[in-house]
């Protein structure tokens, strides 16, 4: 399975948590890209992170699953600022892996003092605009983000609202992308492209 062959495609891969989507996205970017490959890790590691030994676990792994080579942008607060900056310093323009979608939206949106008041709403603006910011790029895009519509419901408001507002997201990601895989249990599917 190969990435298309376009200089400015957006791919999107889309699936459950250890379904094997941020392995797919890095063999995809590999073959197309080699080491030109610009990762952009959505988790901001706030001092609460860092704190967590778990998701410093999972920080330590997903840096030892990628290439050395590669460059990587972790965001902060400015995300679409600092990925435009990134892209504007970087020559030869490199690939892009945005790893996860799903970490974007709650960082920008639940990690702020007060929710938007139409999170939904937020969450569609926030990812039409790193659209734009990829289409403008030139340059191959391959975004990462969970799918939790298929779970059970979850017990809380706040979860109920970050399940709606990356459903939203998700939905955005795939009417523009050019390619959608859906990987479960490491299984890739093919959605469009």
């Amino acid at each position: 399975m190969q990435l298309q062959n376009l200089s400015t495609a957006l791919t999107f891969v889309l699936g459950g948590t250890r379904s094997g989507k941020s392995s797919l996205a890095q063999r995809l970017v590999s073959e197309h890209a080699g080491d030109n490959v610009l990762y952009i890790a959505t988790l901001r590691e706030t001092p609460a992170v860092l704190a967590d030994v778990e998701m410093h676990t999972r920080i330590a792994h997903h840096r030892a699953s990628r290439p050395t080579a590669w460059r990587t942008l972790v965001l902060g607060e400015e995300p679409l600022n600092e990925i435009a900056d990134a892209l504007a310093t970087i020559q030869p323009k490199p690939a892009v892996v945005l790893d996860c979608l799903s970490l974007f939206i709650s960082g920008q949106l639940f990690m702020s003092e007060q929710l938007p008041n139409d999170i939904e709403d937020a969450a569609t603006q926030l990812t039409e605009h790193l659209v734009q910011l990829q289409r403008r790029s030139q340059t191959p895009w391959i975004v990462v983000s969970n799918e939790v519509g298929l779970s059970v419901v979850p017990e809380s408001a706040a979860g109920r609202l970050y399940r709606d507002a990356l459903g939203r997201a998700n939905q955005v990601l795939a009417r523009e992308a050019d390619t959608v895989y859906f990987v479960l249990a490491g299984l890739v599917q093919k959605l469009k492209g």
